[in-house]
């Protein structure tokens, strides 16, 4: 797999405050599969919704499918309600119950297992999954799991905000239109009621985000959501 390139220093205007040349497009209708794992219900949506609809767009026969490993029944319910509007079929959304907030402390190799039976039936060519650099440690832990199940993906890693202030440098980012914005927030509000209460679920902050990475992006719409790339082979 390849990824976008950027035509000259300063775009192809010649100038330096024009946009640059980011192929998002061209890199994600080259793809033919995508999964994405989240720790919990709704991390997938917070950090790299407005992704997937670019790359919907991109390859409309894009086989996308979720990984979700803590859940309970109520956020499980959402987790598919969710999925239905990203990948236009529940099913392809597998959420499992391993206990929200003891990874990697509860069943770890359980989890490690649940990561490997997925991925015999299911083989992407990238793998969306949360942080490395994760201040919650169960976000972090997923992260660690995926880069060694999936050895042989690209893997991006989404960042969420949160009370501890994790953010970091990012070196991948995907400029997002107001329409995919306000897709990913509306959607995120509608298909999680049980979160709405919670001080880092709400619009501004979603939005903010996305406005901050826009910004270090040049992104035309002033969005963009970022990801860390710990490896990209270019062939």
């Amino acid at each position: 797999m390849s990824f976008g390139h950027r035509v000259g220093p300063r775009g192809r205007s010649g100038n330096p405050n024009a946009e640059p040349d980011v192929r998002v497009a061209e890199l994600f209708s080259s793809l033919t599969s995508v999964l994405c794992v989240g720790a919990h219900p709704d991390d997938i949506e917070i950090g790299s919704g407005a992704t997937l609809r670019v790359m919907r767009r991109a390859q409309p026969a894009l086989d996308m499918r979720w990984l979700v490993l803590t859940s309970t029944p109520e956020r499980a319910s959402e987790a598919h309600v969710s999925a239905g509007r990203y990948l236009g079929d529940a099913n392809l959304a597998t959420v499992l119950s391993f206990r929200d907030g003891h990874l990697p402390y509860d069943e770890p190799a359980a989890v490690k297992a649940a990561l490997i039976a997925h991925r015999r039936g299911f083989v992407p060519d990238l793998v969306l999954a949360p942080s490395l650099r994760d201040a919650h440690q169960d976000h972090r832990f997923v992260g660690e799991l995926v880069g060694q199940v999936y050895r042989d993906q690209v893997v991006l890693h989404y960042e969420t905000a949160k009370y501890e202030g994790d953010l970091g440098t990012a070196n991948v980012y995907v400029p997002a239109s107001e329409e995919d914005v306000r897709r990913k927030i509306d959607d995120l509000l509608a298909a999680y009621p049980s979160q709405v209460t919670k001080p880092w679920f709400e619009e501004s902050l979603f939005r903010g985000l996305m406005r901050l990475r826009g910004v270090e992006a040049k992104a035309t719409s002033g969005y963009a959501e970022a990801f860390h790339a710990p490896k990209l082979i270019v062939s």
